[in-house]
């Protein structure tokens, strides 16, 4: 995966979702929490067992995985 060392996707780990590290805690588990207003710390102290550099790269693969451009048709004209 490119510069993603961190980001593991296997289809016998969470139905192949993006994880953290082949843990069973996925990358939209880190962003839903972050999103609901837990900071990396509580998240930290809740799953002993991530690390800080676990946070920081389930935010960048979440962001490069929405910097692509697609074309759609507009909802209304």
């Amino acid at each position: 995966m490119l510069a993603f060392p961190r980001i593991t996707i296997d289809p016998n780990v969470c139905e192949g979702r993006p994880c953290i590290r082949g843990l069973r805690v996925r990358v939209t588990d880190i962003l839903e929490m972050l999103a609901s207003g837990a900071t990396p710390n509580e998240i930290l102290e809740d799953f002993p067992y991530l690390e800080e550099a676990d946070i920081i790269a389930a935010l960048a693969f979440a962001a490069h995985q929405t910097d692509h451009p697609i074309l759609i048709q507009p909802l209304f004209r």
